[in-house]
């Protein structure tokens, strides 16, 4: 629209993102430093199509997938649902940029979340990670409405077997960019947890949201 500031997916350095921007899901920066990315003291487990270095975010978990198919590979999940704000969507597989930052649905594919696959798998220990935009310049996008959850509600992902697991959101924060909590959203965990991502807050001077919303789930 003319007059209206191009927000394009920037490859930002640490790993945020947020919801009532209605501006389109800013990369996660994937960087070791505690700038915004990782507390680890050690590297992490890159995730396959990551780069040999020490920028993918810990992997957290189990290697180990919960479901596989006949060859013995990762059965990723396929679906998530979000009755209380109308989210239904399958779910795409987001790896690594060649840069190393992690890859989010293309924004002529707005109304599809994804699934980064260097997280854990749906099912199993450690948290799960779901991404999707909150408006991009097609408009309303999958988490468009992610800002008004409420904790307790329920989250349904489809797992690779074609089962419902159901999780129930423990909470949610709106935080900086500048301030990513990496530790909090990729951090291992003895349970099996669910985050899901996208941008917020005000606009900065390029037009890009300057936040980004969490929401944080556990298996039910």
């Amino acid at each position: 629209m003319p007059g209206t500031p191009h927000r394009s997916l920037p490859r930002l350095r640490r790993l945020p993102l947020h919801r009532r921007a209605r501006g389109p899901l800013l990369a996660l920066a994937l960087s070791l430093a505690p700038v915004g990315c990782s507390a680890a003291s050690t590297p992490p487990d890159a995730a396959p199509s990551a780069p040999a270095s020490s920028s993918a975010p810990r992997r957290s978990g189990t290697d180990r997938p919960a479901t596989a198919d006949a060859a013995g590979r990762p059965a990723a999940p396929t679906h998530v649902s979000i009755p209380s704000i109308g989210v239904d969507s399958a779910l795409m597989e987001l790896g690594l940029n060649a840069d190393g930052t992690v890859e989010v649905p293309p924004a002529e594919k707005g109304m599809t979340a994804g699934w980064y696959t260097g997280g854990a798998v749906p099912g199993r220990p450690g948290p799960a990670v779901l991404i999707g935009h909150n408006d991009t310049r097609f408009g309303r996008a999958v988490f468009h409405d992610l800002e008004d959850i409420r904790k307790g509600a329920e989250v349904l992902v489809r797992d690779g077997r074609g089962q419902n697991l159901r999780y129930t959101v423990t909470g949610r924060e709106t935080v900086s960019k500048k301030a990513f909590p990496t530790e909090r959203v990729y951090g291992a965990t003895e349970e099996s947890a669910l985050r899901l991502v996208t941008c917020d807050g005000a606009f900065d001077a390029e037009g890009h949201p300057v936040d980004n919303l969490i929401v944080y789930a556990a298996l039910s």
